[in-house]
């Protein structure tokens, strides 16, 4: 991290290249989430809740190895997910 100089204007845009970089990644995992989604058959298949605490579990492991809290990497994921089962299920019914 920079020194005392660094500004609040500073640390504003290092968030937003971060946010960049952020989106990025949410449109891969989208992209990766819909091919999934065509192997599965049914609603069950797409929220697969023992999936999702595989997929918690595992992130907040990376969390504690990255110093940042595994609490927020837990609810930052578990909305994510959510998010990403909703439009699962939205195309799985279109295509049904």
């Amino acid at each position: 991290m920079a020194g005392p100089e660094e500004s609040l204007e500073d640390v504003r845009r290092a968030i937003d290249a971060v946010d960049v970089q952020v989106v990025g990644l949410l449109a891969e995992r989208e992209r990766l989430v819909r091919r999934a989604a065509s192997f599965k058959k049914d609603e069950q298949g797409v929220r697969a809740p023992a999936r999702v605490e595989q997929v918690i579990e595992k992130v907040r492991a990376l969390a504690g190895e990255r110093n940042a809290s595994p609490e927020v990497v837990e609810r930052v994921y578990r909305a994510m997910i959510t998010a990403f089962i909703e439009l699962e299920l939205t195309e799985h019914r279109e295509s049904t």
